[in-house]
């Protein structure tokens, strides 16, 4: 492949996979609220490359969030993408973190093909005297708790899920502990989230940005994927532990990884596909089709009824303020009003 070109593939049909299009340069320009995926077969890595805009900053200025707040919740977004893109069936992705921090709790819901949706639960006390400390980074904010991944397929299906410990560091931290304790497939994740200053009719506004890149090393012969064995926690002081060597091809894709800066995922001037291309031109990268991202909470009216229907007289009763039942979506903001009345009675 001639280094100056990206090799771009794109699976247009399920009847003809291997239809392609001819090598051409990477574009100048990146759409946003998409995910790339991508594959380097030289070093047998694959992954995706996210990239944020309307979409997150949909998400994160429908509550006032302090600033650190919506900056975790957006990397959270970022990494429930990152991972909920790679189901290959209708269903849902959901990250939750339950931790003992400021931010005591985060929910985000992905929807394929491509919907998403979150929240942030925080002490609002904590977190100013974070903030004001200096420390409102994202490990102090999450504190030490889990993080749950489920997959969920539907009513009539078993959820998967895996849980990793969250130790007072951050999102892109617990990930890799995922994957090497659980799945034990070579992963590397960079995820970032910013503020800009844009301007507009009504003067100048801050709009969230987003973006996040995983890397994945995919071998076809297993014994090239080397694990040492994990520290089991009790090992005398002195003893170390064996380690095993690991393939070069992994070295090199998580070296690439480790130089990407946020601005990189961040700057809608420089697209996707250039920062793949500078990753990754010389050994020959390959893109896909990209899928669009859309911020949208899956509430509605009718099914705001059909809850409230289905609890206990007494339940609603209490629910009654000023003669009517008020609820508010967490992940949207969006507010619901009922007469006590529309909603007496069993759900139908």
């Amino acid at each position: 492949m001639n280094s100056s070109t990206l090799d771009i593939t794109y699976r247009t049909s399920m009847s003809d996979p291997r239809m392609e299009i001819p090598a051409r340069a990477p574009a100048a320009t990146s759409a946003d609220d998409t995910i790339l995926p991508f594959k380097v077969e030289a070093l047998d890595l694959r992954g995706r490359v996210v990239r944020f805009g309307p979409a997150i900053d949909a998400i994160l200025s429908r509550h006032s969030y302090p600033a650190p707040v919506a900056k975790l919740l957006g990397e959270g977004i970022v990494l429930t993408v990152l991972l909920g893109s790679t189901l290959k069936f209708e269903g849902r992705f959901i990250l939750q973190t339950q931790s003992d921090g400021p931010v005591r709790m985060l929910v985000i819901d992905y929807t394929t093909p491509g919907k998403v949706r979150g929240c942030a639960r925080f002490d609002s006390a904590r977190v100013a005297t974070a903030i004001a400390a200096g420390a409102a980074d994202a490990g102090a904010l999450l504190g030490r708790g889990h993080l749950a991944m489920t997959i969920d397929q539907g009513p009539d299906t078993a959820r998967y899920q895996g849980i990793v410990a969250l130790e007072g560091k951050g999102l892109e931290h617990a990930a890799h502990e995922y994957f090497l304790r659980s799945e034990q497939i070579p992963t590397r994740v960079r995820l970032a989230v910013a503020e800009e200053l844009r301007a507009g009719a009504g003067g100048a506004r801050h709009h969230w940005r987003a973006g996040g890149l995983l890397l994945q090393f995919l071998p076809q012969s297993p014994e090239r994927v080397q694990r040492a064995d994990l520290d089991p926690g009790d090992v005398p002081e002195g003893i170390e532990l064996p380690t095993a060597p690991e393939d070069d091809a992994w070295v090199e894709g998580r070296a690439r990884v480790a130089s990407v800066e946020d601005v990189e995922l961040l700057d809608p001037d420089t697209s996707a596909e250039r920062l793949l291309y500078r990753l990754f031109n010389e050994r020959g990268v390959r893109v896909f089709r990209s899928r669009d991202l859309e911020a949208q909470c899956s509430c509605s009216r009718e099914r705001v009824e059909r809850m409230l229907r289905s609890f206990p007289q007494d339940d609603r009763d209490h629910m009654v303020e000023n003669g009517k039942i008020t609820v508010t979506c967490e992940f949207c903001n969006s507010t619901y009003v009922f007469e006590p009345m529309d909603v007496a009675g069993p759900a139908s």
